[in-house]
């Protein structure tokens, strides 16, 4: 926000609050940009990532009141877009390969060589990964969610959570090496 903006965020979430048209659009013309962002990296495609943001905003603005003001409003808006993107998977319901971890899998490596390979290319990557193997690999690796986590939100094995991420590692890791042949 700039310093001549007439509300500052803390006015413009108490403003929201109160129903002020004024300042939703503001907000959403502040964050729409990061959180579509966010849903870009879970759905198959834009059209699914801007009904994921319509989602989000909803329930950012019906739950804005909500916000205490203890920790940053961006994060508290991330959070609600992600979880709106898992419940738009969750709904399809045929997002998963579920599959259990083989012992040999543990043992190969799932570090990404990345190169000099920049953000926007190494998405694009990520987002030609299979839906189930992009969600857990954005909600793991990108959002910080243990596996724990995954399971809980997404109704599926921990062991399915693992699998999942070693699976879209080792698709990135392949994507990788023909990128930089």
């Amino acid at each position: 926000m700039s310093t001549n903006d007439p509300y500052d965020e803390i006015s413009l979430i108490k403003a929201c609050s109160n129903g002020d048209s004024k300042a939703f659009k503001k907000i959403y013309d502040i964050h729409s940009g990061t959180m579509y962002s966010i849903c870009l990296r879970y759905m198959n495609n834009e059209d699914e990532a801007k009904d994921a943001l319509q989602e989000g905003f909803i329930k950012v603005f019906k739950n804005i009141g909500k916000f205490t003001f203890s920790g940053s409003f961006e994060g508290w808006m991330k959070r609600i877009f992600v979880n709106s993107s898992i419940e738009l998977i969750r709904k399809r319901k045929n997002h998963m390969d579920v599959s259990e971890l083989n012992s040999n899998e543990l043992r190969l490596t799932t570090t990404i060589e990345t190169g000099t390979m920049d953000v926007e290319k190494m998405m694009l990557l990520v987002q030609r990964l299979p839906e189930g193997y992009r969600t857990v690999f954005n909600m793991f690796i990108v959002d910080g969610f243990s596996h724990k986590e995954i399971s809980d939100h997404l109704g599926i094995n921990e062991n399915t959570s693992k699998s999942q991420l070693f699976k879209a590692r080792k698709q990135l890791q392949e994507w990788l090496k023909d990128w930089f042949k």
